[in-house]
């Protein structure tokens, strides 16, 4: 069986797809993840203009406008939920450290 593509999202990944829940173009795409990533993720635009067309192929997001040689994007309803499913997957890795490493099954406090 072919494993599911975005089954679980990369840190770049999951930050443009957040950041495209409004419009924007590639430009405003990395300031964007720089900016709620808390500057923590960088994306650059090899990186940036590969994920996005993979998204584009797997419907996740959406052209929106074309000017010249800038093109702005939104998140589609398919992009949305594989974000959100993501957020959960990751609430519960979280959840399950808070467990494990937060004393009730680990012996060696962090």
């Amino acid at each position: 069986m072919a494993r599911e593509q975005f089954q679980n999202l990369t840190e770049p990944m999951y930050y443009i797809l957040m950041s495209l829940i409004k419009e924007r173009c590639g430009v405003d795409i990395m300031a964007s993840v720089e900016e709620i990533s808390n500057g923590r993720v960088k994306v650059g635009p090899g990186t940036l203009y590969a994920l996005l067309s993979k998204f584009e192929k797997e419907n996740m997001i959406r052209e929106t406008e074309v000017i010249g040689r800038k093109r702005s994007y939104i998140i589609t309803d398919k992009g949305l939920e594989v974000l959100k499913k993501e957020f959960k997957r990751l609430m519960i890795l979280v959840e399950d450290g808070k467990m494990f490493l937060g004393g009730r099954l680990y012996d060696n406090k962090i």
